[in-house]
Order: structure tokens, then sequence, then C-alpha cells
């Protein structure tokens, strides 16, 4: 069986040691090709593993990132990745939530 393209929505957050650290979140969009969406799922986990862990920031502070969660993987919409393609969509229903999640869509 041939690899096919996934896409996985990963969500990370970086914590610190320091009183004064807000906790940072990052969402990372990840295409990973595997025969099956079980192997693809590994494959993120893999991939998720080698992205956490620790390390000092300029200041010393011991700043932690570990994955919150595994959002989503899915096959990506188009196969023929080599030219623009579209790679995956999230539908939802309340774009007020949505605003006050994103700032880039601020007017």
């Amino acid at each position: 069986m041939p690899a096919n393209a996934y896409v996985a929505v990963v969500l990370y957050e970086a914590t610190s040691d320091s009183p004064t650290y807000e906790p940072l979140y990052r969402e990372d969009f990840v295409l990973v090709y595997a025969e099956s969406e079980e192997a693809a799922g590994e494959a993120v986990a893999r991939r998720v593993e080698g992205e956490t862990g620790s390390h000092r920031n300029e200041q010393g502070e011991l700043i932690t990132l570990r994955c919150k969660r595994v959002v989503d993987v899915a096959r990506a919409l188009e196969d023929d990745l080599t030219r623009d393609a579209d790679l995956y969509a999230r539908h939802f229903r309340d774009f007020a939530a949505y605003r006050r999640f994103e700032p880039l869509t601020a007017d």
C-alpha cells in the first residue's frame, strides 16, 4: 500500500519555572506520509516526542515545551502535493469565539 499524505494539528504549551511567565501555546500543522491513519498517528506521536523538552532561555529560566493534545490527524485534502494544494480544513459555527482566539482576524 503506498504512503498517503496526512495532516496533523498539534497543540503545544510552553511553561516556565519563572513565577511571572505566562504559558504560551503553539499550534502546529504537521505533514506526515503513512500507509494508514493509524500509522500517521504513530508518526505524529514520534515527531511530538522529538519536539518536547526543556531548555534555558536567555534569562536563565527553564522553559518546558509539551504537547497538550494532538487535535486531529486527517488525510490531506489533495494527493498531489507537488503543486499548490489544499491540505486541511476544519469547520466551526461560532465566529465570535474564533475571533477572540485568533488575533489576526481583527479588523
